[in-house]
């Protein structure tokens, strides 16, 4: 069983510090539904409650190549465990895919104005991927930290290994496909991508899987055959079950 650790007054006033942080709170970027029942032993804490000793005091960062299921992964933990889990929107430069709605999926912006906040010290992470930039600002984490709720990362290696650099205390989660070829199949299940697109993020995957290997800072690497198994892992991962 772990200890809680006490929250930061302020995200923004740690990072601009230089201190070593805990965060309580679960940004989320992604939202897909889904639905499935939690095993007994799974305890999903109530908002503001800390009397369940878990590691909900770190952020849980979750890593993974396109397609492999972050997004229906974390939209079953918000249904499943709305109290122990928050809601914050993160940057892209890319535009919308259909049925995304700005401010809900994702906040769209143009890159001059994101990279000007970038240089300014306003995002947590941020990283180029598939030429469009994702960022996570520090005041939609302090938003969602002030809830008293766990804080998910939906971020990809490159934003990992910044937030691992800035000294965050935070459980690392990478999600892998059961293979290349199931990847792949997904990718093309979408019937939103180009050849092109296809193959360059098969190629971008395998770069990522090779480099989570090599950072050295996953805890937990996790198979994503099937999301409900998947999702019971993660919640095990920050001690829910």
């Amino acid at each position: 069983m772990h200890s809680v650790q006490p929250r930061p007054q302020s995200l923004l006033q740690g990072v601009a510090g230089g201190a070593t942080l805990t965060m309580g709170a679960l940004c989320v970027s992604s939202r897909v539904d889904h639905q499935g029942a939690l095993p007994a032993d799974c305890v999903c804490q109530p908002a503001n409650d800390n009397s369940i000793a878990t590691d909900s005091s770190r952020p849980l960062i979750i890593c993974g190549p396109s397609g492999v299921g972050k997004g229906t992964v974390i939209k079953a933990l918000m249904e499943q465990c709305p109290g122990s889990f928050g809601f914050s929107v993160s940057h892209t430069t890319r535009g919308p895919r259909p049925g995304e709605v700005d401010g809900v999926h994702y906040h769209f912006a143009d890159r001059g104005t994101m990279q000007k906040d970038i240089d300014a010290g306003r995002f947590l992470e941020y990283a180029d991927v598939h030429g469009n930039l994702y960022g996570t600002s520090l005041l939609a984490v302090e938003k969602v930290r002030a809830d008293g709720k766990i804080c998910v990362l939906d971020i990809d290696v490159q934003g990992a290994e910044i937030v691992n650099k800035r000294g965050i205390d935070a459980t690392y989660v990478f999600i892998s496909p059961p293979s290349v070829q199931e990847l792949e199949a997904r990718l093309r299940g979408r019937g939103t991508e180009s050849e092109a697109s296809i193959q360059k993020r098969l190629g971008n995957a395998t770069g990522e899987m090779e480099k989570a290997s090599e950072v050295g800072f996953f805890e937990h690497n996790i198979v994503n055959r099937d999301v409900d198994q998947t999702v019971v892992e993660v919640m095990r991962a920050v001690g829910l079950c």
